[in-house]
């Protein structure tokens, strides 16, 4: 569809920052699917929400088009002279993949939610289509309501869900049938390899539309992939979950040192599973723990990595910190100390620290070292 023109909403103004342009799902508006997650995120970034055509802001469709047609249209969103950041849920992360396809030079790192290289079947896609042409998007709303949310949410966030629903029964019902047939079109598996750029795959562990299976072939065949499973949520990851979409997506696309150093001695598993479950209450004391005692403790020259996970294993058993003590053991092992040397520590706090200590040091420590 050529001449394709995107209604961007501004959700975080903070120019001379790196453009974050975030892509929305099916029948969702820019600001109902992103607007709580921005304003949730650290200020790194001038963000910019588009809408598809016939959704939120955007003008309806007058033709159909396809996905490549979508990413061609958000490229004319940026500054062709500065590469940009993109997050796209489900139909947007889609786009995402085909900008990181067809134009890598402008995309710097991408974050993909609860999206796919294939979305579903298109012969499903046809029949909805067909279905929402002679009925309109009220038909789907039903259906919608079940696929996006995980369960228990339209219970516990019952505005955020209206404002979602409201958004699909005020798109044009002949827009909605158009991406459903992009949609249909759309398979790019056998293209995922010649993905360079960083890509952060987050996967809604309740997502029947766009299954974790779909994220985890996106974050395998990509040259720099990582995958990030969300407990309870579904399919609109960045609303149902907007604490910790925003703390991943600050993370993944941000340069902290501390942040970076963390990873390295605790490995992405963890710090992901970290950053998905921060929340409001707990986002300032992840990014002090991130800040002092990773970007300041840990970041500094003076001691090695190896020298530091002994000191710390030291002080854990004797504090009997022991939820915190496997996790130390992990990074010692990821920091170079070998089983023995982490037996020879435990030892030694035997004498220093006391032996009910010690004891059960070693306990913990046979159970993660045999994982």
């Amino acid at each position: 569809m050529a001449g394709m023109n995107l209604t961007a909403t501004v959700l975080a103004d903070a120019p001379g920052r790196p453009l974050l342009l975030l892509g929305p799902s099916l029948g969702t508006s820019a600001e109902t699917l992103w607007a709580r997650c921005a304003e949730r995120m650290r200020g790194g970034f001038h963000v910019v929400a588009w809408d598809l055509p016939g959704h939120g802001r955007s003008a309806p469709a007058t033709a159909g088009y396809t996905v490549a047609d979508l990413a061609r249209a958000v490229l004319a969103l940026a500054d062709p002279a500065e590469p940009f950041h993109y997050a796209g849920d489900s139909i947007g992360g889609a786009v995402g993949l085909r900008l990181l396809l067809d134009a890598p030079d402008r995309v710097a790192k991408a974050a993909l939610l609860c999206t796919g290289a294939k979305i579903g079947e298109a012969q499903a896609w046809r029949r909805r289509a067909d279905l929402v042409r002679a009925e309109g998007t009220e038909a789907v709303v039903a259906g919608s309501a079940e696929r996006w949310f995980a369960p228990g949410f339209l219970d516990r966030q019952p505005q955020t869900a209206d404002a979602l629903l409201g958004a699909l029964r005020a798109t044009d019902a002949e827009s909605y049938a158009y991406a459903c047939e992009a949609l249909a079109l759309f398979d790019v598996r056998d293209e995922l390899s010649r993905i360079e750029q960083p890509v952060l795959a987050i996967a809604g562990a309740h997502d029947k539309p766009a299954p974790v299976a779909g994220l985890r072939l996106i974050a395998e065949e990509v040259l720099d992939g990582r995958l990030v499973v969300l407990d309870d949520v579904a399919h609109l990851a960045p609303a149902e979950l907007p604490d910790g979409v925003a703390a991943l997506l600050d993370g993944h696309f941000g340069a902290d040192e501390g942040l970076a150093v963390r990873r390295a001695v605790l490995g992405d598993r963890h710090v992901d599973r970290s950053q998905a479950a921060t929340t409001g209450f707990t986002r300032d004391f992840q990014d002090f723990i991130t800040t002092y005692a990773w970007g300041g403790i840990w970041g500094r020259t003076g001691l090695d990595r190896r020298s530091r996970s002994m000191i710390t294993l030291t002080a854990l058993v004797a504090l009997g910190h022991q939820e915190e003590l496997a996790m130390h053991v992990r990074a010692a092992r990821t920091n170079g100390l070998t089983d023995d040397e982490i037996k020879e520590v435990l030892l030694q706090t035997a004498v220093y620290c006391g032996v009910p200590a010690a004891n059960t040091a070693f306990r913990i420590a046979q159970r993660v070292l045999g994982e």
